[in-house]
């Protein structure tokens, strides 16, 4: 079985999100979708490096479509995981 690693702010950004939407976080997606009353939210992932699932990123989304800075906050956390740095 593989451990979960949080990378950067991810876990607290996952903390933060409403409890109903917490509670939706399902296995087998590199992105999970979550959408509750307050709005919709977003995890990213990798499962395909060692032992671990890194959990790159987690957001509440604002608009349709996702934010540029979120996709290169979660590049930048997988090339650290690429290079074996992380932080």
């Amino acid at each position: 079985m593989k451990t979960v690693a949080f990378v950067g702010s991810s876990l607290d950004d996952l903390r933060d999100f409403p409890e109903d939407a917490r509670g939706d976080v399902g296995p087998g997606v590199r992105e999970i979708r979550v959408r509750d009353a307050t709005g919709a939210f977003r995890v990213i992932y990798v499962a395909s490096f060692g032992e671990a699932i890194y959990v790159l990123h987690a957001f509440q989304k604002k608009t349709q479509q996702t934010a540029k800075r979120d996709l290169d906050l979660a590049s930048q956390r997988l090339r650290q995981i690429s290079k074996g740095r992380l932080s």
